[in-house]
């Protein structure tokens, strides 16, 4: 089946299933007569671009090559594109389909076996100046040609995954910060070399409108840089730690006195926690009241903790996790919502949420009383 005979196929099931009813179009402005429409050419854009939006990604792709028409309204209407199914020649697809792609604004390029080269991804930053979502994750061939690329071809860029991506130098990260200032989400999630202090603080400095940062198993990050981040990024939301061996409580102390929109935070295997940060945590939720009940007016949701790992921080006692999960009613310790993840510590087997107080104390209540 060549592919224009797979388009009109995929545009017989739309047609099946009451997508599209109707493929006449008007003639001489008179309301009853048309003209059947018999080749793809003679369909209006405005009907190309409504079947477009109803079929998958590679259908997508097979259109690209149909006609003009296919490829104007791709070209005008698709603004979201995943190539993550691609499992060979991502690189030749996106050479040669991005060019025709310039309104896109989501491109996701998720791959198991690294394929995308700097080649590919400086098309992209040639031609998609509107992207604002890009996931780059597991690209493990790149190198800092495609930060330095995104940086000056891709400013509107809001949500960036780089994950596993280990080539990329710090400082081609703190030069792509310093253009990319509307970066709300970055997944840096193994990103040894990159994430750095220096980096980082290039990033509380330049990105101040970021809400959700990934920096799990970053080893080399320290206090000095997670503290540049509560100082610059006032409003991040969720921050995972996970790993980052080196920091202290001297990071989280700083994050429960800056950042007062934090909501999840992830601390497995940051051994050098103690006790000093839970409480920091928890007396930040009295401290800051006032402006948790301003933000609240504003339009937040309920502020506060939500979803905090402490998995393996062997140092912290059960007093001082307790007054935490106290202190935030979202944190829980009970099997079917469990936020409060304490696996690895064994001496907080006594913590519990208020929900695991009354469901034993429903429990016990059950059982006939002895005489």
């Amino acid at each position: 089946m060549n592919e224009t005979e797979n388009l009109e196929l995929c545009f017989e099931k739309l047609i099946v299933l009451g997508s599209v009813e109707n493929i006449n179009t008007k003639s001489g402005g008179e309301m009853g007569g048309g003209v059947i429409i018999s080749e793809w050419k003679d369909m209006p854009v405005e009907l190309l671009m409504r079947i477009l939006s109803l079929v998958d990604d590679q259908t997508v792709i097979v259109a690209s090559g149909v006609c003009h028409g296919w490829r104007d309204a791709i070209s005008w209407g698709i603004t979201h594109l995943s190539l993550s199914w691609c499992k060979k020649n991502m690189n030749d697809l996106v050479l040669s389909l991005v060019p025709k792609l310039t309104k896109l604004q989501v491109l996701i390029l998720r791959q198991d076996t690294p394929q995308l080269q700097d080649d590919a991804v400086q098309t992209i930053a040639s031609y998609c100046h509107d992207l604002q979502e890009l996931d780059l994750s597991k690209s493990f061939r790149l190198t800092d040609r495609s930060l330095y690329a995104l940086a000056r071809g891709c400013p509107n860029l809001i949500k960036l995954n780089i994950s596993g991506c280990s080539a990329f130098s710090d400082t081609a990260l703190a030069y792509l910060s310093g253009f990319c200032r509307k970066l709300k989400i970055l997944n840096l999630c193994g990103c040894v070399k990159t994430a750095s202090d220096r980096a980082l603080k290039a990033i509380g400095y330049n990105c101040n409108q970021l809400q959700y940062l990934n920096l799990g198993w970053c080893d080399h990050v320290s206090d000095e840089g997670v503290k540049s981040l509560a100082y610059g990024c006032p409003d991040l939301r969720i921050l995972d730690l996970c790993g980052c061996v080196l920091i202290t409580d001297e990071s989280v102390i700083a994050l429960a006195n800056h950042c007062l929109h934090l909501r999840s935070l992830g601390l497995y295997y940051c051994q050098n926690i103690t006790d000093r940060a839970m409480y920091s945590l928890a007396q930040s939720r009295v401290k800051n009241k006032h402006e948790v009940w301003a933000s609240v007016k504003k339009g937040y949701k309920e502020e506060g903790l939500t979803n905090l790992n402490i998995s393996q921080c062997t140092a912290l006692t059960p007093p001082a996790v307790q007054l935490l999960c106290d202190s935030f009613p979202a944190l829980h310790t009970c099997p079917d919502r469990h936020s409060l993840i304490i696996s690895g510590c064994l001496n907080l087997t006594s913590v519990h949420c208020a929900c695991s107080a009354v469901q034993a104390h429903r429990a016990a209540s059950s059982f006939p009383l002895a005489h």
